[in-house]
């Protein structure tokens, strides 16, 4: 057995002489676990967090959305629908039109999108199971959903046929307007469902058949501002991605997380955050054990001298002290993880916190936030012992 591991060993698990020296070292093992177990809820429970944040998204959201380069619209041709269809990966895909409009219903006025939607759309995107109330849109009719903040600003009902929602944009076109009521385009709309994902899109969304928007905007059957297009389990995205830019080369592909780059982002840096913080109180928690180890040094300073005498070198004295910080800092670690793990698996299963009567706080397991745990306090331990360890000298022995 090795030397100094033998020696960590024995200092590890036997009483000091002192029980100051005791009281430290069970204070710093109590610090690491609380510590340990404190970091993965809290990595659980921000990743718990984040898949409850992304959820609404990948409800809304498709897995590629293709726009232009340039301008606002493009034409994809009957030979760029075959081609699109038999691209490996694509399940199916959906042509929409997204436009800024002006609502205007029962005297009360709203600015959000039109976002015209064809008979395909729901093979692509879940979100008519977001449907708080009422039907999707059926092709071909005036029928619209509109989100559940744009309903509430406008005190609108559904199926409400004394009161149409009229849609309004600017036509197209160059020079001075003589007559206002013929600087823009209108449209009614027949309210027929309310969907409800967050505040930032239920204030953001009108849905209507793609040929009414089309005509609205006075687009070519042809035209369409995005494509949105759904991948098959398991497809490969990047393969996916470079065949669809061949066939659309004046195009931009964007993925999910690159659709929410801003979302991500934030949720990235908070993360980070979470993580420093945490990271902080453990290097906090280990100014104990160097405390601990250097107590122990000292009461041990003849014992390490007849072992000097005996032939054991310095390096392999100090190494003592560094196996003990070092595995008192993985057990701890390792107590710690499995307390949290515990928690989590409890709130995961019976739902003891909750958010409100009906949404218990979300937490996650993951092995990513099992080893972030383990590598930080494994590797801030090292350190901490070795700065401990480091006191054992030459002179020191002397």
């Amino acid at each position: 057995m090795n030397f100094p591991f033998y020696i960590a060993r024995r200092y590890l698990f036997s009483f000091s002489k002192s029980n100051a020296i005791n009281i430290i070292t069970f204070i710093a093992a109590a610090g690491i676990v609380v510590t340990a177990a404190a970091m993965f809820i809290a990595l659980s429970v921000f990743s718990g967090l984040r898949e409850f944040s992304l959820s609404f998204s990948n409800d809304f959201d498709p897995d590629l959305k293709i726009t232009t380069v340039k301008g606002k619209s493009f034409f994809v041709s009957e030979q760029q629908h075959a081609q699109i269809l038999q691209t490996p990966g694509v399940a199916a895909y959906s042509k929409v039109i997204e436009e800024r409009v002006l609502f205007h219903y029962d005297g009360k006025d709203k600015v959000a999108y039109l976002k015209g939607t064809d008979s395909l759309f729901g093979h692509v995107n879940d979100v008519a199971q977001s449907l708080y109330n009422g039907t999707w849109v059926k092709p071909d009719t005036y029928q619209a959903v509109i989100g559940y903040g744009i309903a509430n600003d406008l005190s609108m009902g559904l199926f409400d046929f004394t009161n149409v929602l009229e849609a309004y944009v600017p036509k197209p076109g160059k020079g001075a307007i003589d007559n206002p009521a013929e600087a823009f385009s209108k449209t009614n709309l027949i309210p027929v469902g309310i969907y409800a994902i967050n505040e930032d899109l239920d204030n953001k969304y009108v849905f209507a058949d793609l040929g009414l928007v089309q005509e609205l905007l006075r687009y070519q059957p042809n035209q369409v501002s995005a494509l949105e297009i759904r991948l098959k389990p398991g497809a490969d995205e990047t393969a996916a991605i470079a065949s669809l830019q061949k066939i659309l080369p004046a195009t931009e592909i964007r993925t999910r997380a690159q659709q929410n780059d801003s979302l991500y982002r934030m949720l990235n840096t908070e993360n980070i955050a979470v993580y420093m913080v945490f990271t902080l109180f453990i290097i906090m928690a280990l100014f104990t054990l160097i405390g601990a180890l250097i107590m122990t040094i000292l009461e041990k300073r003849n014992n390490l001298k007849t072992l000097l005498n005996l032939g054991a070198s310095v390096s392999s004295l100090r190494k003592i002290f560094l196996w003990q910080g070092s595995s008192l800092t993985i057990l701890g670690g390792v107590v710690g993880l499995m307390i949290g793990i515990a928690v989590v698996v409890v709130q995961q299963r019976f739902q003891l916190v909750m958010i409100t009567e009906s949404l218990a706080y979300p937490v996650r397991f993951t092995f990513g936030n099992v080893l972030a745990v383990l590598v930080t306090i494994a590797a801030v331990g090292m350190l901490a012992s070795w700065f401990a360890a480091w006191r054992v000298n030459r002179k020191f022995l002397d």
